[in-house]
């Protein structure tokens, strides 16, 4: 039996396994009480993220080879510095296969990020960070009109693109940004919406912010899910619009702060 089929089978027995599913939903609320996420930097930038999430999203990138990824909420930058990194891996490899001369500041894939807020001293130590000329950044709302017309402009000179939700976590607004982002998700690539782990989670975790159970990207996915099965969507590229749940990538990472989150584009949705 191949490693590749052992992985796949240890994968699927891990959906399966009602310990260990206990054990990760008990790790989950223990450890995001104690602000677990918040420990952990990308070559020097806080990222705020599990790094099972992290390695997650260095997998996609390696499969997807995207030559932009959107990203909505930017914080300290450290999720953009860990997509400008992989990009620049990315660019790098295929030089070498190439057997060609890189300059890396001539390369044409790019981070865009949007925030409602860039606060001057984060936008200050992205712009001093080495892979800042892979990264664009606009400040306003991600589910305003005229930044989403913005967004969609840039988006139409790439062809892989992959997407990352990540700002304010309420129901409507994570639900205005699938509408308007993921869209432009490639075919076989993914749109990704963090902190759906907010809906298995106890409300008094989150006594001071806006969402809660039955309020948060979860719920919004599971809506905009609904809308495309019901209601039908059209990509940007005009192709009929499927994602469906990677759930493979939850059974595999276990530890992950987005459940039903790992929205993979599919040519058609599962009958």
């Amino acid at each position: 039996m191949s490693f590749e089929r052992q992985v796949q089978l240890r994968i699927e027995d891990n959906g399966k396994n009602a310990n260990l599913m206990d054990a990760k939903s008990e790790f989950m609320r223990q450890s995001i009480k104690a602000e677990y996420s918040y420990n952990f930097s990308w070559l020097s930038r806080p990222i705020i993220q599990y790094p099972q999430d992290i390695v997650a999203i260095q997998e996609l990138v390696w499969q997807v080879k995207p030559d932009l990824i959107i990203e909505t909420g930017i914080a300290h930058g450290g999720s953009l510095i860990l997509s400008a990194s992989m990009l620049a891996l990315l660019d790098y490899c295929e030089a070498v296969e190439a057997h060609a001369t890189l300059d890396p500041k001539a390369a044409r894939r790019r981070v865009l990020g949007i925030d409602i807020d860039i606060r001057a001293h984060n936008r200050a130590a992205i712009e001093a960070h080495p892979l800042s000329h892979r990264i664009d950044m606009i400040q306003g709302s991600s589910v305003a009109p005229e930044i989403v017309e913005q967004v969609r402009d840039i988006a139409k000179n790439y062809k892989r693109i992959l997407v990352c939700l990540d700002s304010n976590h309420t129901h409507d607004h994570v639900l205005a940004e699938l509408e308007a982002y993921a869209p432009l998700t490639s075919m076989d690539s993914y749109c990704v919406v963090f902190d759906t782990i907010i809906e298995d989670l106890p409300d008094d975790l989150f006594p001071d912010r806006p969402w809660s159970k039955g309020n948060n990207p979860k719920t919004a996915v599971w809506e905009y899910l609904r809308r495309l099965k019901d209601e039908g969507r059209s990509a940007a590229d005009g192709a009929p619009l499927h994602f469906e749940v990677d759930k493979t990538i939850e059974n595999k990472l276990l530890i992950s702060v987005a459940p039903d989150g790992y929205l993979k584009r599919k040519l058609f949705a599962k009958s």
